[in-house]
């Protein structure tokens, strides 16, 4: 289907662009703003999460099509992301990263294990709530939806084909990914702010994370400087030269895993997306070993950040937030799925003492994936970035296996075989 046959008042992607990047600036321009009345709005409702929902509202009244636009896939997805990444991790502290501890992964597995629970929870649940919902195929689109929460969109499409799920099923359940899904990683966002206020509380030990920020504000302070043309010149050359490198290997690298290894499929590394996220992201981590890293002090990290809210923004186009009213107990079953998933990880996290953001990048890098989880961690402080990133891409690893064994457990459940 092509935009203008979508319906869309605005089916040209570059107008699309232009309303978007607008959107973005008057966002960021009120949120800067002295008057008083804005300051207490800001105060309440952080700046990223408008940049998540009000493309939300475009898509959903009919402005913009985000289904047909190609601002999220190929432009924002494809480029603007890896060379995120690229700019995010050439200045990384890659010590400080390690120095997050066993906990870290420890809140990953928990996060893993808390979702596949929760989807053998949500589905007896509805058993008694509303048996409907539950009947037919309904174990199969979950085990799909348990794909792409554990790993992403590529797991998903692997439970459609194992479990044979019809099309009008995965639609369903394709909805309340994106519905509950990005309204939970909505949810993150806007505690991200509070984060510190609630670690003091919690009593949580955030020395880790306090060091790797202190280190890298300090690296920034030390050197920054006023960028000159060719500082910027220099920062696109290597931001989008790496693109072209992941994108140029990523398909060969990805047929030749697919032809000569069968267990790549069920990692996904026979998915070229996969392979330019691993790639932009080992380029990085090799600049930040050489001088590349000193463009930090030109605001790297600031363009790399920028980058990330045009790919939330593009993220947010494609939310439909009256589609799920089509389908209500669906959306229930999703509430439950994912409740039971936070209630486990909270449990987890207050039983290790954790800080805030373990328990919220531990679950976005299931939930959101590589895609998005590098920008709930950069909306804690642009260094924590990498950490989504090698998380969210660790899911791709573990999501088929996890979500397979969601299936057969939900297959047996519903009495389907």
């Amino acid at each position: 289907m092509t935009a203008a046959a979508s319906g869309a008042l605005i089916s040209n992607d570059i107008i699309v662009f232009g309303l978007i990047a607008a959107t973005l600036g008057a966002i960021f321009w009120t949120s800067t703003s002295s008057n008083r009345l804005l300051k207490k709005f800001y105060g309440f409702v952080p700046a990223l999460l408008l940049c998540y929902f009000i493309p939300g509202i475009y898509n959903t009244f009919g402005l913009i099509d985000g289904e047909t636009t190609r601002l999220y896939n190929p432009i924002a997805r494809d480029v603007f992301l890896p060379a995120a990444l690229v700019l995010l991790t050439l200045s990384i502290d890659l010590k400080g990263i390690l120095g997050l501890g066993w906990k870290m992964l420890a809140m990953y597995v928990a996060a893993v294990l808390s979702i596949m629970f929760g989807a053998v929870a949500a589905f007896w649940l509805m058993g008694f709530i509303h048996p409907e919902t539950v009947t037919g195929s309904t174990w199969g689109g979950m085990a799909a939806l348990a794909g792409s929460w554990i790993g992403g969109g590529a797991n998903m499409l692997a439970m459609k084909e194992i479990f044979e799920v019809d099309a009008t099923t995965f639609g369903q359940f394709a909805v309340v990914d994106v519905g509950v899904g990005y309204v939970w990683m909505a949810v993150l966002i806007f505690f991200a702010s509070r984060a510190p206020a609630m670690d003091r509380r919690s009593g949580a030990d955030t020395t880790a994370l306090d060091e790797l920020r202190d280190r890298v504000a300090s690296y920034q302070a030390q050197h920054a400087r006023i960028p000159a043309l060719g500082d910027l010149m220099v920062m696109a050359g290597v931001a989008f030269g790496a693109v072209a490198i992941s994108h140029a290997l990523a398909g060969p690298l990805s047929g030749w895993f697919g032809a000569h290894f069968s267990w790549s499929s069920s990692v996904s590394l026979d998915k070229p997306f996969v392979w330019v996220v691993l790639l932009a992201t080992f380029i990085g981590l090799g600049l930040s070993f050489t001088r590349a890293r000193e463009l930090e002090g030109v605001g790297a990290s600031k363009w790399g950040s920028m980058f990330l809210y045009f790919l939330i923004a593009c993220i947010g186009m494609q939310m439909d937030l009256l589609a799920l009213l089509e389908k209500p107990w669906l959306f229930l079953l999703g509430v439950l799925w994912i409740g039971v998933h936070i209630v486990l990880l909270w449990l987890a996290g207050k039983l290790l003492r954790v800080p805030f953001f373990y328990f919220a990048i531990a679950s976005q890098s299931n939930i959101g994936g590589p895609a998005s989880a590098p920008v709930l961690a950069s909306a804690f402080h642009p260094a924590l970035a990498p950490v989504g990133v090698l998380l969210g891409t660790l899911g791709y690893a573990v999501g088929t296996g996890a979500a397979y064994v969601v299936g057969i457990t939900l297959r047996a459940m519903a009495g389907a075989g």
